[in-house]
């Protein structure tokens, strides 16, 4: 199973936004997580659709959008528009699962679902079958540089049974470092969102790296 990296920019330089990305881009990065945050949903405020679209240019590598906000559905256009190439709603602030992945499908984009920690799996389970990529939190959304919640662990293994041999990206954001990559690797995992272990220090691709090892 080959791992991509996803760094978050939520703990990039925002003074620098562009030029984070170019440099995440070059140090080896698979995809660019970001973050959207409304301050309703989770208690924090980051960036909307004019930000994505700013840095887009910066990099061809996967713009993978992680949305914290509620509702996200009038919104998901806007998101593709701007550049997104996978658009992850969550199970707790959707009530139309089943239309928003639909409709993101339409777009044109990779549709994703993110559960929270306490969030039972079995959400998933009737729409697997629209499902690109499952995003498992392992800290509570709304801010960077949380401690990995270890319950999060089993519920990487379930759904990665529940997946099959389906294509169907599974992504665990939290809290991963290089420290607990490859046990949350041998979960089932093969997508880690990483902020604070790649912006840590300034030598981006050794973070990378270090998370690939």
């Amino acid at each position: 199973m080959t791992v991509k990296i996803a760094p978050s920019i939520l703990s990039a330089d925002f003074a620098r936004l562009g030029e984070e990305v170019k440099a995440i881009d070059e140090a080896g990065c698979d995809w660019v997580h970001i973050d959207v945050m409304d301050g309703h949903f989770v208690p924090n405020l980051t960036f909307g659709p004019p930000i994505i679209k700013a840095i887009r240019p910066y990099t061809r590598k996967v713009f993978d959008v992680h949305l914290m906000i509620d509702p996200a559905q009038p919104s998901l256009e806007d998101y593709a528009k701007a550049g997104a190439d996978i658009i992850t709603v969550h199970a707790e602030a959707d009530r139309h699962i089943d239309r928003s992945l639909q409709f993101i499908r339409s777009l044109g984009k990779k549709a994703g679902l993110s559960l929270n920690p306490a969030t039972p799996e079995n959400v998933i389970e009737y729409v697997l079958d629209k499902l690109d990529l499952i995003l498992v939190m392992s800290v509570n959304p709304g801010f960077g540089g949380q401690s990995f919640i270890e319950s999060q662990l089993d519920k990487i293994a379930r759904i990665r049974r529940m997946i099959g041999d389906r294509a169907i990206d599974l992504q665990v954001d939290g809290g991963v470092t290089a420290d607990n990559a490859r046990r949350v690797v041998a979960a089932g995992a093969n997508v880690l969102v990483a902020g604070s272990a790649v912006f840590r220090t300034s030598d981006y691709a050794n973070n990378i790296a270090a998370l690939k090892s």
